[in-house]
């Protein structure tokens, strides 16, 4: 089994665009949440049909997965996604 660790992926927010920022977000909390249980990367990855290395890529923030793809990751840890849109101005 694979221990899970601590070490926090680094989102440079002046690289991404805000949505990007906002994407790294949610998956840097999900991550966390993912340790804190004490469940494995590939434990989570067999329970939500994923593999181990593409879970890995994304919680390093390696590649942008799809909103489908973020949602089977959150509902993997019981979480749900929400979107909402604001008027900018």
């Amino acid at each position: 089994m694979q221990m899970p660790t601590l070490n926090q992926p680094k989102i440079n927010s002046q690289l991404l665009t805000p949505a990007e920022t906002k994407v790294a977000e949610v998956l840097t909390s999900l991550r966390s949440e993912r340790i804190k249980r004490g469940i494995s990367q590939t434990d989570l990855a067999d329970q939500i049909g994923m593999k181990q290395p593409q879970l890995a890529r994304i919680e390093r923030l390696d590649s942008t997965p799809s909103l489908t793809t973020i949602d089977r990751y959150a509902r993997g840890l019981g979480f749900e996604i929400g979107l909402s849109l604001i008027t900018r101005g």
